[in-house]
This record gives structure tokens, sequence and C-alpha cells, in this order.
């Protein structure tokens, strides 16, 4: 019998997916059949987003550094739906400014949307994946959590420890019937890398470093999202999956 790769009637919560490599995920999702909750901080953008996508279960807007503002996102999940099978974890930020530049604020705003953020957004889903022993924890991490790159020190700083976060959780939760997961993507074109994907001489160099010889387009992580919240992936746990053209394995 093959693997169950279906999402069927799954609530499922994908933070940051109003656009970029989230509005792929959830597409994913929505397409192996779960029904889709979209999160973004703007909700004119969610509400042309949700008109794009199939299988939307509704739309969310908070900031999720807002400590009460998560806790009340997930009350509403909880009184609307009932419960949530699956969170993905995407939504972050990534401001480039060298050390010396860096403040205090700078390091702590970048710590809390890519590191304690995730947390916080997974403990209310474990609050509703509990009770039903069962649930999926997906964390988008980034390969700047095994390698480093200059002028992202608190980026890379929050993904490295969001693998340890994804070791730490599954290690708990496992009794529980929730596995709890990251992938590690690459260089793909969003918002967030525009800059970069737009500079001719770095996005030659991204494309020659990875044996694969090009950037990822961002539904190619629809695949690897859908898999990790399926029956398919039922014993993996605690593991990072890395998405990125090879090029992190490659010298």
């Amino acid at each position: 019998m093959p693997p169950d790769f279906s999402l069927t009637n799954r609530i499922a919560l994908i933070t940051g997916s109003s656009r970029g490599l989230g509005k792929a995920i959830a597409q994913g999702l929505a397409e192996a059949g779960a029904h889709v909750i979209l999160h973004g901080r703007d909700a004119d953008r969610l509400k042309a987003t949700a008109a794009e996508l199939p299988n939307v279960a509704g739309t969310i807007a908070f900031d999720v550094s807002d400590t009460a503002a998560t806790h009340a996102a997930f009350e509403t999940i909880k009184a609307e739906h009932g419960r949530l099978d699956i969170l993905v974890n995407n939504a972050g930020v990534i401001p480039r400014k060298p050390l010396l530049e860096t403040t205090d604020e700078d390091w702590a705003q970048v710590i809390d949307s890519n590191l304690s953020a995730y947390f916080r957004l997974s403990r209310e889903a474990a609050r509703l994946m509990v009770p039903a022993k069962s649930g999926r924890i997906i964390m988008i991490s980034s390969i700047m959590g095994l390698v480093g790159r200059p002028t992202i020190p608190g980026y890379v700083t929050a993904k490295a420890g969001l693998h340890g976060m994804v070791r730490g959780l599954s290690a708990e939760l496992a009794p529980l019937g929730i596995t709890v997961n990251a992938i590690a993507p690459g260089f793909f074109p969003t918002d967030a890398t525009d800059v970069l994907h737009k500079d001719p001489k770095f996005s030659e160099w991204i494309s020659t470093r990875a044996p694969m010889g090009r950037w990822g387009d961002p539904l190619e992580l629809a695949g690897p999202a859908v898999f990790l919240a399926s029956a398919a992936a039922s014993y993996i746990t605690g593991h990072v999956l890395v998405v990125d053209g090879g090029l992190t394995a490659a010298l």
C-alpha cells in the first residue's frame, strides 16, 4: 500500500502565507486536501490571496511578535474550527545590516520574530493538538541555520536556534502524538531575497554554487511540506529537511 500523502479535512495554519514561500506552502497543503487558514499582517493582501487559493478555511491577521494577539488568534481558531491539525511556522523578518551598525533593538526584533514567535505559536498550537493526541508542527527554517553569511547575524542565530527548538519540542511532544520538524530552504526568489535575486552577480553566483544550477521555485517547497504534514511522515520527528538544490552539500 502506498504511503498516504492526503491531508483531506485537516485544519492547517500557515503563518506568513499571504505571499512568497508561505503562500506556496499553503497552496500545496490546500491542493492535498487541507483546509488552510492564511495568516499575515495585511488583511487586504490576505483577502486577495484567499481568492486565489482552493480550500481556504479563513484568514487571520496579527503580528507574530505580539504575544496577546497570538493568544487571541488561537482562541479564534479554537472557537471557529474546534481544533488545529497542522501548524506551519513561516513568518519572519530578515533585515540586512553590518554588525557594527546593528543595534540591540535590531537584534531583539530578529530573534523575537524568527525564534521566540515560533516558540509561542508552537506552544499555542500544541494546546489544541494535545487533546487530540495528534498534530504536525513544521518550522520553516533556512540553510542559514547551517551556514552563515555577513550582515544577518541575528537571522543566522535565530535559525540555528530554531533547529535546537525542533529537537527539544520533538522529544517532548512525540509521546503526545505530535511531530515537530523543519524545512531549511536554500535560495528562493521572494520579497525577502528580491535585492539579492536582482543582483546579477550574486544571482549567478548562487546558480553556479548550487549543483542543480539554479534558484529554487517557491512551489518546490510545497511537496516537502505536504510530506511532513501527512501520514507518510508519521515516524519522522526532530528532523531538518534541507531543500537547497544541493548548495550546502557541495563545496
